[in-house]
């Protein structure tokens, strides 16, 4: 334990501060994958497109064919008549009462 008559030591008047600075870590591309990938599905594409457009020259059309076909096909069966619904009347409403005035 210290003595509570000494006089504390001396402070020194110079303050340091120190600033510490963490920067993000720094992030990778990753992005060249996906472009070499979308690349290649377009080149692809094209190839398809090349080889399906100029496969000889034009594109034979299948000759019209003249089809006639005639069916005779029973008809439907008939519905029977409802019979008429019984008269049925409407139900009696009374007539609406004004509401008793409060009392108090």
């Amino acid at each position: 334990m210290t003595d509570p008559n000494v006089p504390p030591p001396e402070r020194p008047e110079v303050v340091h501060h120190t600033t510490i600075n963490n920067p993000a870590p720094q992030r990778s591309g990753g992005g060249g994958f996906i472009g070499f990938l979308i690349g290649g599905l377009v080149v692809v594409v094209i190839i398809i497109g090349v080889v399906l457009l100029t496969r000889g020259g034009e594109i034979d059309t299948p000759k019209p064919t003249d089809v006639d076909i005639n069916l005779n096909l029973p008809d439907a069966p008939k519905m029977p008549d409802l019979p008429n619904p019984p008269p049925v009347e409407p139900p009696s409403v009374p007539s609406p009462e004004p509401a008793p005035a409060p009392v108090g």
